[in-house]
């Protein structure tokens, strides 16, 4: 019965090296056997996966869609295979996924806790926005992410704690002699925030509806650094979430970096991990991450 797993795995390697060649010395198989493998599953389904060219291998549209299912039934077997041959959690390996504005400050301590609960599991993180981390959830390239419960409802959820949010100002503004601001402070202001993949530009898009400010539609950051730049050039006010601005905002010179006062300026950040999949080490890793953010003084939340 085709496709076979084997015939996935040749599928999925093509397109991510865009070069049957490649993916034919990396999986250390013929080029010829490889593309015939590949060839027959397309006569089967009746669909071209990849457009062939002296430059490579190109994904079809309908290819995208096999390679994306595929690497779902690849990552579940892979996972099947490690928990059946290990006792360790997660089969002996953790593939988290978090926010660029939350791993730097969170993760340091809790890795080191967490080695020192499970000293044979081997962590892999990788920091990605909310679109992505969703979408790598969903397709089993993350055993857990770490983001805001918001963007990723078909998933099983241990709530972390709740994040303030922080404005910064160049040192000119008007506003930059004041010890936090209000909504008031924010009416007529533009905002600054991270592109709309990001949880918090929705909750600025928010903030921004309900103090009558406005949000920058000409520039979109990618960073929480780019944030604070383009806040210290006057562009407008930077919105910045709490660990980002204890950690590193209020250390930076060009700008004046204060709590923002308001009702809801705050965002809810847990731990997910797929609905169909329990692991004993969730829980477990939960309440690790929530005794490092209790110890960053944030409003550590359970359930």
């Amino acid at each position: 019965m085709r496709p076979t797993l084997r015939q996935m795995e040749y599928i999925v390697t093509v397109h991510e090296l865009g070069s049957f060649s490649l993916a034919a010395e990396t999986l250390n198989v013929s080029q010829p056997s490889l593309s015939n493998q590949v060839a027959g599953v397309e006569a089967e389904l009746g669909v071209r996966l990849f457009e062939r060219g002296r430059t490579g291998a190109q994904t079809t549209a309908r290819g995208l869609e096999f390679v994306t299912r595929a690497r779902r039934i690849l990552s579940e077997v892979a996972a099947l295979r490690a928990t059946m041959l290990s006792d360790l959690p997660f089969g002996g390996r953790l593939r988290l996924g978090a926010l660029p504005s939350i791993g730097p400050y969170l993760l340091p301590q809790a890795m080191k806790a967490l080695h020192a609960a499970q000293p044979e599991l081997r962590v892999i993180v990788r920091e990605e926005n909310t679109l992505n981390l969703d979408e790598g959830l969903r397709n089993g390239r993350f055993d857990a992410i770490i983001s805001t419960p918001e963007d990723h409802p078909n998933s099983f959820q241990h709530r972390l704690f709740v994040e303030p949010l922080w404005v910064a100002v160049a040192r000119d503004h008007p506003l930059a002699e004041r010890d936090a601001l209000s909504a008031a402070d924010l009416a007529g202001q533009r905002l600054l925030t991270l592109d709309t993949g990001h949880r918090l530009a929705r909750i600025v898009y928010g903030i921004a509806g309900a103090s009558g400010a406005l949000v920058s539609d000409d520039y979109e950051g990618t960073s929480l650094d780019s944030i604070v730049l383009m806040a210290a050039t006057g562009a407008g006010i930077g919105i910045l979430p709490d660990l980002f601005a204890r950690r590193q905002g209020v250390h930076r010179s060009e700008v004046r970096v204060m709590p923002l006062a308001m009702p809801d300026a705050d965002r809810t950040i847990s731990l997910l991990v797929p609905a169909d999949r329990s692991d004993r080490l969730a829980g477990e890793l939960a309440a690790i991450l929530r005794g490092a953010a209790q110890g960053l003084e944030l409003d550590v939340r359970e359930g």
